[in-house]
């Protein structure tokens, strides 16, 4: 009998090992700098622990921290070890949730103490006692009534009412020493694993993110696999705050929230107005220029266009509720497309006028929990840049291949030269043929390699109407944004039965694609406030330039200096202030403009300004017709 099995390996070599080894051995035959690195792994595509043993040939692919299924893993192994530290601090704390989330995790927890962050140095000191104790962290499945019976009788109400939402007669639960969570995993082998922690923050979270529910209190934190990466993160968390857009937004002037208006609806002040009216002229100039229709459509429409669309059965619980309007009821929209479907389909299109480009700045309202909603970045209320092209069969990888041309050349516009590229494949609930699903994703992937766009496959993420391309940018300091997306459509086409003329006189389907490059405008903002730190490049600088006078006698001709590059088009502001010139200065520096101009006497009498660039502590004298030029070369260039 053979007692050896075949391990195929990513780069297609093979090796072999003894039936029934460990994962963990397996890969200490690989290579040992590859076991100390390793997280978990995949076998035969099924991500699975370390100590999973192998009995037949298998291919295996190892995952570690440096992907984003390592990092998942990772964190969410640290939200159990600090929900062990926490139950042992407070015997009486029942927990709740613990995931993994964007560069760390968080677990919420009923307690009747309330933990500040002052408790951290304690909690965190009962974690490293943990690591220390290198507890092997296993994973066990049990019969529901014996999962639903050890969650009983440890008082752990919520997991015991997600065991009963899970209806499943087998239950994933993993041990570490004394501690016992609900979890499918996988998860990192040992406590010992998680050298490097950090517990950053303490706030209220409903459960289950219902106001109806309880209030529980959720600990963020972060972990890595070293003290060097954590170290990096703490001052990439520093740095973030000081270019934190919510702070930047209010000191800047450019948008607020009201409590009357309402949570998660921003309100746009004058020089977060002008920032916003600038992307927009631009990003529809744009639009215009490669062909495409201006669209404009209503913020709400009857709930049976949703019922045709699939919004309702697919997306009810981010809707609003309907609007009661001559008896019939109305939504709020949360998607642009069904509306501009209506705009193709009000006359018969020829096979001559497709490829049919849309555009619109669409606002779109769709309900978040208040727990998540974060500045600009998670609204209620936000504004696309939302087009759908609608074309032949034979017309979507040139289409494809244009709009991704279109995306990148937008986003370095704006100053994101980094990008990660993902092709979205499809995911386990979907709509749609599985000939449509292979041509719309051989599609995307085609269109990516003709243009020579690095990209990863992203399995079973793409929408449930079909697969997508998605367009992460790096910011100044090295974070990642999801902002661009591109997906193929063969499902709405189908629901509002759109047709078009043949050159054969008969009627056929068109294909629509979905795309925004920018996303939400708000959600973009508020990006580019942080990876500019608020200092915007002339061309989206708000003001581009304070006027400001000497003394008294100038005042005048600062004001009227104003007006004239007002009317010329320039953004102005003049500071008359009876105050003296540094203290202005000093001002204008912490608006952050690109351009201070002083003006006394000489200046006055020579028809000149003293120019002073942003971070330079020298000015130079100039004509007023030379520093427009100036302005005017920086706009142009968008630099």
């Amino acid at each position: 009998m053979n007692s050896e099995v075949k391990i195929k390996l990513p780069d297609s070599r093979e090796i072999l090992a003894e039936k029934g080894a460990s994962l963990y051995d397996i890969i200490g035959k690989i290579g040992k700098s590859l076991q100390k690195a390793a997280i978990s792994a995949r076998v035969n595509e099924i991500p699975v622990d370390l100590s999973s043993t192998v009995h037949e040939n298998s291919s295996l692919q190892v995952i570690t921290f440096d992907t984003a299924e390592g990092k998942d893993i990772f964190w969410h192994s640290a939200s159990h070890l600090m929900a062990q530290a926490v139950k042992r601090i407070y015997p009486g704390v029942r927990l709740a949730i613990g995931p993994s989330i964007d560069n760390g995790f968080y677990y919420d927890f009923e307690l009747d103490d309330k933990i500040t962050i002052d408790d951290f140095d304690t909690i965190e000191k009962e974690m490293e006692k943990i690591v220390n104790e290198a507890l092997d962290i296993k994973r066990e499945v049990l019969s529901l009534d014996d999962a639903l019976k050890i969650f009983r009788d440890s008082g752990e109400s919520y997991k015991v009412e997600l065991i009963q939402d899970l209806k499943d007669n087998e239950i994933s639960v993993y041990r570490q020493g004394d501690f016992i969570d609900l979890c499918r995993g996988p998860h990192v082998r040992s406590t010992s694993c998680i050298k490097s922690f950090k517990l950053l923050s303490v706030a209220g979270a409903y459960w289950r993110g219902d106001e109806k529910n309880k209030m529980l209190q959720r600990i963020y934190g972060t972990a890595f696999p070293d003290k060097k990466d954590l170290a990096r993160y703490l001052e990439l968390l520093e740095e973030a705050k000081k270019r934190d857009h919510r702070t930047l937004g209010r000191e800047l002037e450019l948008f607020s929230f009201d409590n009357e208006v309402g949570a998660g609806l921003p309100l746009w002040h004058p020089n977060g107005a002008i920032l916003r009216f600038i992307i927009d002229k631009f990003t529809t100039i744009e639009h215009l220029k490669r062909g495409y229709n201006l669209f404009v459509v209503p913020h709400i429409a009857k709930s049976d266009l949703y019922k045709t669309s699939g919004h309702l059965e697919f997306y009810k619980e981010n809707m609003y509720s309907p609007i009661k309007i001559d008896d019939q009821d109305y939504i709020l929209k949360p998607m642009n497309c069904p509306s501009q479907i209506k705009i193709f389909t009000s006359t018969m299109r020829s096979y001559r006028d497709l490829p049919f480009r849309g555009f619109e700045m669409g606002t779109v309202y769709r309900y978040e929990r208040s727990g998540v909603l974060h500045g600009l970045t998670r609204v209620r209320g936000f504004t696309q840049d939302d087009a759908h092209i609608f074309c032949r069969e034979d017309q979507i990888e040139e289409e494809i291949q244009g709009v991704l041309e279109f995306t990148l050349d937008m986003l370095k516009v704006f100053g994101f030269e980094e990008k990660s590229i993902y092709l979205s494949t499809r995911p386990e609930k979907s709509v749609g043929s599985d000939r449509n699903w292979e041509i719309a994703t051989s599609t995307l992937k085609n269109s990516l390699e003709k243009l020579k766009i690095p990209y990863k496959v992203d399995p079973g993420e793409g929408v449930f109407y079909g697969p997508k391309i998605d367009i992460k940018i790096k910011d100044a300091i090295g974070r990642e944004w999801q902002c661009s997306t591109i997906q193929v459509d063969f499902n709405l086409p189908e629901r509002f039965d759109i047709t078009y003329i043949g050159n054969d006189g008969q009627k056929h389907r068109p294909i629509m694609i979905h795309r925004a490059l920018l996303g939400s405008l708000e959600r973009f903002i508020g990006i580019l406030i942080e990876h500019y730190s608020g200092k915007f490049p002339t061309w989206l600088a708000p003001v581009q330039v304070i006027l400001m006078n000497v003394t008294e006698n100038e005042a005048d001709y600062v004001r009227d200096l104003k007006k004239l590059l007002v009317s010329q088009e320039f953004r102005a502001e003049a500071d008359a202030r009876n105050e003296s010139v540094g203290y202005k200065i000093r001002d204008a520096i912490s608006k952050k403009v690109p351009f201070i101009a002083v003006i006394g006497a000489k200046e006055v009498n020579d028809k000149t300004i003293s120019i002073r660039r942003r971070g330079e502590n020298k000015s130079i004298t100039m004509t007023i017709d030379e520093f427009k030029k100036i302005v005017v070369v920086e706009m142009n260039a968008k630099a």
